[in-house]
């Protein structure tokens, strides 16, 4: 499978598990709610520097971002306005942002202060925006290029549900 096809680096062995267990979840075509829980929960599980792991969804306004499932800590941040905070910037851009250090953004939403690294990447369906993984750390500059090209692999293998 093409959206596979990714250089594997630093652990390979885990990346690879992670990809095995997504397709199958992916592959149960269950409800996509459901699904997007089970990308979660594989993502938090598998990765230490994940701390947080959710779907924002581009809800009926096409302005805003509503909060879909998750796993970590509640957050206030239940709708986003497009171009608010690194995830409403990823809505209006349609590409993945990857910050190191939250600390440096002038336009970053906290959701905790333990929150110091966040990768955020689209899903596309059709070339429109329909929502987006967002994936908060503890630590500082955790994401690595292997992260980014994992998270935009199943992003785009999630694009099958919108």
């Amino acid at each position: 499978m093409e959206e596979r096809d990714i250089e594997l680096s630093i652990d390979s062995k885990l990346t690879a598990t992670i990809w095995n267990e997504i397709d199958v979840l992916i592959d149960r075509e269950g409800e996509r709610d459901a699904v997007l829980q089970g990308v979660n929960a594989i993502l938090a599980e598998r990765v230490d520097h994940y701390s947080w792991v959710g779907f924002y969804l581009t809800n009926h306004t096409g302005k805003e971002l509503e909060l879909g499932p998750f796993v970590g800590a509640h957050t206030d941040h239940t709708l986003i306005a497009y171009g608010q905070g690194i995830c409403g910037q990823v809505a209006e851009a349609k590409r993945t942002f990857v910050i190191q250090d939250v600390n440096n953004q002038n336009n970053y939403l906290a959701c905790s202060l333990d929150v110091k690294s966040e990768i955020v990447v689209p899903i596309l369906k059709d070339g429109e925006f329909v929502g987006e993984l967002d994936i908060d750390s503890h630590e500082l500059a955790p994401f690595t290029d292997e992260d980014t090209r994992l998270l935009e692999g199943i992003c785009k293998r999630l694009e099958k549900l919108f």
